[in-house]
């Protein structure tokens, strides 16, 4: 398997059949749109292909800034522009639900103690018995 990463990484090639530039707006508040405009291999405009409007957005964790990407459905730039909004709220929700799919994830799985800590256990108990406390019960 390593071979075929060596292999693929040897061959990094350009595919001039799928080639895009790309335009970056934003009004500094709200996001970035990035406009994705397909051209040929000369950089003349593609129209055989649709141009393509990612939207970008952040929101805050407790982690810091987290940032979102997400399509905008539109024909052009003030379609997109028009349809950010709607996009944006679907792209956090869909981010949210994620980030809570992999907190379930985390806090389900399975922990178990290595085999140095598992020896040192008897009966269930921790070492020494119950409590370690000076507090003694009658």
């Amino acid at each position: 398997m390593a071979e075929q990463t060596g292999a693929r990484a040897g061959e990094a090639r350009m595919d001039a059949a799928s080639l895009y530039r790309e335009e970056i707006y934003t009004d500094r508040a709200a996001g970035t749109l990035r406009v994705l405009v397909p051209v040929k291999a000369d950089g003349s405009a593609d129209a055989a292909r649709p141009t393509l409007f990612i939207g970008e957005a952040q929101i805050l964790t407790n982690m810091g800034p987290l940032p979102i990407s997400f399509e905008v459905d539109a024909k052009n730039l003030t379609e997109a522009i028009e349809n950010y909004g709607e996009a944006a709220k679907v792209g956090v929700e869909r981010a949210v639900r994620e980030l809570q799919e992999l907190r379930r994830q985390a806090s389900s799985s399975i922990v178990l103690p290595g085999a140095g800590a598992a020896a040192g256990l008897t009966g269930g108990l921790p070492p020494g018995g119950l409590g370690g406390g000076k507090i003694k019960l009658p």
